[in-house]
């Protein structure tokens, strides 16, 4: 079940991949700044991120290397839904849940019915084409079945929604702590989904009905923004302040520590993506994480007791805030509360890798592997060591035939394996990777940083020969 989140967790990025570009493109072209209608169309995907995720979760979750077909049933299975709840009932809206559904839906409908054969005299609808008849038919009778449901489970959204809404500063709190919380575990992206593209409810001036804090934000509900806020206080100053208590307590390696820092930190502050810097301690200090975990929440919740607000279109980076602090109320305000946050998280993080002496880089000394090759002591890894990499790495985790699944996010590869014990973890330690975790008997992650989808790709290659 753990693995089966993850992997929908995973699914549910494909969809935010669009979402940089087209909400940059809308909001530097509203009529506030640039004034240029033509880019509006960008806006479009955000208001169909329902079609997205389902299209996202048949590809994410369809056992096939070629998603074309899984694609395609996805956003089949989406359109049929909506089109039969809106016969059935024009005031039902599954927002992103729809997009879930739908999603789930089309990936177990291709998984079963993709090797389907039939009659010679329907030949051409067989294989990976009856999925996509299959779905038509299925969903039809899905639209009816949820027209009937629905009602009842958006009547316990609406009040999650308000209560969560409701609850004010703790609201906020909890979905701060939650989303650091879950990441080790791949289930952030689930919360998330509902909080940015599901929560609330928001008119335009044109009628339009959106939903989701992010959403809501870029489309000038003055409600929203108080739920992400908080996140530009962790991915601009928190997680730099850890950054830089990292490199002020090293006791070795200092210089590769303050140039793996400073990368990691310039990192989170341009683009919002916090894992280069996050998976350093993840794994060797759980309190720090969850320390971490609390200090987001608590942003949140500080930004929202002063009434400040702030949202984005892709992440907490730099380039959002700029771009969206005229949509926000008192968004300069976070510089100062982000500083007085960046002093709580430096001195907290030194203090405990210091007087617990945490295991993350710069506290560490060299070890010497046993049994390691001539050519492994004096490898030396760098961007064009990859096929190199890939290829020890299927030789260290025991060969083609112990790796069962060969998958992975931004920064590690989660594999399944057919027999841990056939893993040589020491050398796979020795190629530069961050970190080894055993989730259970079979499902292992290696912590490999912003290289893992080319050695994953590297590695597909060697696997398909």
């Amino acid at each position: 079940m753990r693995n089966f989140f993850q992997k929908l967790g995973k699914s549910l990025l494909i969809p935010i991949v669009a979402l940089p570009i087209a909400g940059i493109l809308y909001r530097l072209t509203a009529e506030d700044l640039l004034d240029i209608p033509l880019f509006q169309a960008a806006g479009v995907i955000l208001t169909q991120m329902d079609a997205l995720i389902a299209i996202g979760i048949a590809m994410g979750l369809s056992k096939t290397k070629d998603k074309g077909i899984p694609a395609l049933t996805g956003f089949l299975a989406i359109i049929v839904l909506k089109e039969g709840l809106a016969l059935m009932n024009p005031d039902l809206n599954m927002s992103v849940f729809g997009g879930v559904l739908a999603g789930l839906i089309a990936a177990f409908v291709y998984n079963k019915f993709k090797d389907t054969k039939l009659p010679n005299m329907f030949a051409f609808f067989s294989g990976e084409k009856f999925p996509i008849t299959v779905i038509i038919f299925t969903m039809v009778l899905v639209a009816g079945l949820m027209s009937l449901l629905w009602p009842f489970a958006q009547m316990g959204i609406d009040a999650f929604s308000r209560t969560l809404m409701d609850l004010g500063a703790i609201g906020v709190f909890i979905f701060g702590f939650l989303n650091r919380f879950l990441l080790p575990f791949g289930l952030h992206h689930v919360l998330n989904t509902y909080v940015y593209f599901g929560l609330g409810e928001y008119t335009t001036s044109s009628g339009e009905v959106v939903t989701g804090e992010i959403t809501r934000f870029l489309s000038g509900d003055p409600m929203a923004g108080f739920f992400i806020g908080g996140f530009y206080i962790t991915m601009l100053f928190g997680v730099p302040a850890i950054a830089l208590a990292i490199t002020k307590a090293a006791r070795y390696k200092k210089q590769e520590t303050k140039t793996l820092m400073s990368s990691g930190a310039a990192t989170s502050v341009i683009t919002g993506i916090t894992e280069p810097i996050e998976f350093t301690f993840l794994f060797t200090s759980p309190l720090l994480y969850f320390l971490h975990s609390v200090y987001t929440g608590l942003a949140g919740a500080v930004l929202y007791l002063l009434h400040i607000r702030h949202g984005f279109s892709w992440g907490a980076g730099l380039i959002d805030y700029i771009v969206n602090l005229g949509l926000s109320d008192g968004g300069l305000l976070i510089l100062p509360v982000g500083i007085v946050f960046f002093f709580l998280y430096f001195f907290t993080f030194y203090y405990v890798i210091k007087k617990r002496q945490v295991a993350v880089i710069g506290q560490i000394e060299d070890k010497v592997y046993e049994a390691a090759g001539e050519e492994e002591k004096d490898l030396e890894l760098t961007h064009n060591n990859y096929r190199y990499m890939a290829q020890k790495m299927i030789e260290n985790l025991g060969g083609k035939q112990n790796i069962l699944i060969n998958d992975n996010c931004m920064t590690r590869l989660r594999l399944e394996i057919k027999d841990m014990k056939a893993v040589n973890h020491s050398k796979i330690k020795q190629m530069g990777v961050h970190g080894i975790v055993e989730v259970d008997d079979h499902n292992l992650q290696i912590i490999i940083g912003s290289q893992a989808t080319i050695v994953k790709k590297e590695m597909d290659d060697i696997l398909d020969g």
